[in-house]
């Protein structure tokens, strides 16, 4: 078969300022935000010291899909990832749904994880997370972010990538702190019973949440320089950085904290314990610049989406306007900006963080079923599976396994979104007089 191009976006006009380390840095802000520094607790309380294979077992679970992505990642060179996976795979609709779904699960983890900031921030100034103060501090941190990215992709990138070495400094700091402290104590001697495996399962539910977030790396394939070869490399780099992370992170808090499963702030309890009140100081150093970090990154890839839904004709043609000067799509990050504002402003946002798990595992289904469609075209072209559809399969399997553990609650607001993505869509193919999408090959 004829090699194929890889497919892109020719009324794309982002510069290609992304190279692997830019990449990388996304994948790893995607999944190491706020989660870990309160799961050891809750995964010590189902599983006890069997805790840490439940790491390596979530990112077992998870490989398939992140396979699945890197492989498609290689053969896009167009903004939007998922919405481009669905759309060449199973038309415009689909891949309309998949991109919605995406952005509103953005969306609200960013207000939220804005309110948590500004929670952390009450730590040290306790005047900042109340009243005015509150509202004070989520407009200068989302109104600068937002600022920062409309500038310019390397100025986001260059913010993003010094967040990111403060912040695996403070966790780096904690795990060899442990290892300098408690040495050999540091490993567990599996002699306790193993715990029913409804336990272990919970524990696996429960950590799979920090394995999510990577898919905001694919996004912006539109301004990487080699899509082909980075995407790829910079999704299992950054899992494998990631489960090695974590594994270490919970071995130092079950050595440290002799009540691990009762604790409420693990890693904080674990700081302290091993070097005192400042470094309880430290670890929160570490929240804050974790959860910032993980908000940069979100808004560099969520607003990307709405920028490539316009240039398809499924968005009002406002949302895809680069701006002159800056070479960004500051319309989508402007609006991003503003209604996570108003999101983090309400506070109310918190509740829906459910919903965004079970829209993530719709758009995970739909990229792993897009693989075995869009192989044939793409014969000769990028990172290629082995073992035909076993993994794609496998991604599929696992997702479906998720999708059963969560609320009914979850089910009606992600129903809700579909049925207000569907009206958006439709109104927008009616306002732009088009009937499929504008792509087309390079």
């Amino acid at each position: 078969m004829k090699k194929a191009p890889l497919i892109k976006n020719k009324s794309e006009k982002l510069p290609r300022n992304l190279g692997l380390w830019g990449l990388w840095l996304l994948v790893v802000n995607g999944f190491v935000g706020a989660g870990i520094f309160g799961l050891p607790s809750g995964a010590y309380a189902l599983a006890g010291e069997y805790s840490i294979w439940i790491y390596a077992l979530c990112a077992l679970l998870m490989l398939p899909v992140i396979l699945c992505f890197a492989e498609l990642g290689s053969y896009f060179r167009g903004t939007g990832g998922p919405i481009r996976y669905g759309s060449e795979a199973f038309g415009p609709f689909i891949g309309f749904q998949a991109g919605w779904l995406f952005y509103v699960a953005r969306l609200i983890s960013f207000a939220a994880n804005s309110v948590l900031l500004v929670d952390s921030i009450g730590y040290f100034l306790e005047p900042a997370a109340e009243g005015a103060g509150r509202i004070i501090s989520l407009a200068v941190i989302i109104g600068g972010l937002t600022l920062i990215n409309m500038l310019g992709s390397l100025e986001s990138i260059r913010s993003l990538a010094l967040f990111t070495v403060l912040k695996f400094s403070v966790l780096i700091f904690l795990v060899f702190g442990g290892l300098a402290l408690l040495g050999t104590e540091m490993l567990p001697s599996f002699t306790t019973t193993v715990p029913p495996v409804s336990d272990l399962g919970a524990a696996a539910l429960l950590l799979i949440y920090a394995f999510v977030g990577f898919e905001g790396a694919v996004v912006p394939a539109g301004e990487t320089r080699r899509p082909e070869r980075d995407m790829p490399l910079a999704l299992l780099y950054g899992l494998g950085a990631t489960v090695v992370l974590y594994m270490l992170i919970q071995l130092t808090a079950e050595s440290a904290v002799s009540d691990l499963a009762s604790s409420s702030s693990p890693l904080l309890d674990a700081s302290a314990v091993l070097f005192g009140a400042a470094g309880a100081v430290i670890l929160m150093i570490g929240v804050v610049t974790s959860v910032t970090g993980n908000l940069i990154g979100s808004l560099f890839s969520a607003p990307r989406l709405t920028y490539a839904m316009a240039l398809e004709g499924w968005l009002p043609k406002w949302f895809g306007k680069v701006h002159p000067g800056w070479l960004t799509p500051a319309n989508s990050i402007l609006f991003y900006g503003v209604f996570a504002f108003i999101g983090a402003a309400l506070g109310s946002f918190t509740f829906l963080a459910a919903m965004t798990v079970l829209s993530r595992l719709f758009l995970y289904i739909i990229t792993c079923g897009a693989v075995p469609v869009l192989r044939p075209v793409f014969e000769g072209s990028g990172f290629r599976l082995k073992g035909g559809l076993l993994i794609p399969v496998l991604g599929i399997l696992a997702c479906i396994w998720l999708m059963l553990q969560v609320s009914f609650h979850s089910i009606w607001l992600t129903a809700l979104f579909i049925v207000i993505g569907t009206g958006l869509y439709f109104f927008a193919r009616k306002q732009n007089g088009t009937g499929s999408g504008q792509s087309d090959q390079n």
